[in-house]
């Protein structure tokens, strides 16, 4: 009786624990759809606050709101191409290094601008805008650069596995086609017919056979 209580409250105690990590692990997963969900909440109003400063606010202010812009699109855009094919191609794994490092240079630069973006001084602004727009261009350039490389990549490897695809389906179809049946081998020639013992064989009719004796 005693063991058949220690076995019930056993199991018991590991449907609670594997309830308990179900929990957790659901919490868990919630929990980052919704950070991920915030984030990319916040970025989409972050970037139509930039497109409409940057036509709102002639001048460095609108030059500022729009490299911010041309800085933030380039790295997204990239993020998302490489990490999206890196899942199927493991060889995407130094581009996604080489851009994480990016990444790292482009908060900075996006600091500087939105710092800039709160600076009273518009002469200071002005004098700054040649540096941060060449910046800028150097750290889109090498992210499109990675971006355009991973999407011709992937057609490359697309184009060549349709090619292939082409050539199976072809030969298979050929192969379909050919429904009229082979030529059917020629019986071989079989051992003569043996005679049996008492069957009656016919006589070859010579010469006067079957006519009556002719008279002396």
């Amino acid at each position: 009786m005693d063991v058949a209580v220690a076995v019930i409250l056993l199991l018991f105690a590991s449907f609670v624990a594997l309830g308990v990590v179900a929990a957790v692990k659901t919490a868990r997963a919630v929990k980052r759809g919704v950070e991920r969900t915030s984030i990319e909440a916040r970025r989409v109003v972050e970037d139509t606050g930039l497109k409409a400063r940057r036509y709102s606010r002639p001048g460095p202010a609108g030059k500022l709101a729009e490299l911010r812009l041309a800085l933030r699109t380039s790295v997204t855009s990239t993020g998302e191409a490489l990490e999206g094919q890196a899942a199927v191609d493991p060889s995407l794994s130094e581009a996604v290094a080489l851009l994480s490092r990016l990444r790292s240079h482009a908060r900075e630069l996006d600091a500087e601008l939105r710092l800039l973006e709160r600076e009273p001084d518009r002469a200071r602004i002005a004098a700054r805008i040649g540096e941060l727009e060449e910046r800028t261009r150097r750290i889109t350039h090498s992210a499109d650069s990675l971006r355009w490389a991973a999407q011709d990549r992937a057609r490359r490897f697309a184009d060549d596995d349709l090619a292939a695809l082409g050539r199976d389906i072809d030969l298979e179809a050929g192969a379909l086609r050919h429904w009229a049946p082979a030529a059917l081998p020629e019986p071989e020639p079989g051992p003569e017919p043996r005679i049996q013992p008492g069957t009656r064989r016919e006589r070859t009719s010579e010469p006067g056979a079957g006519q009556p004796p002719k008279a002396l």
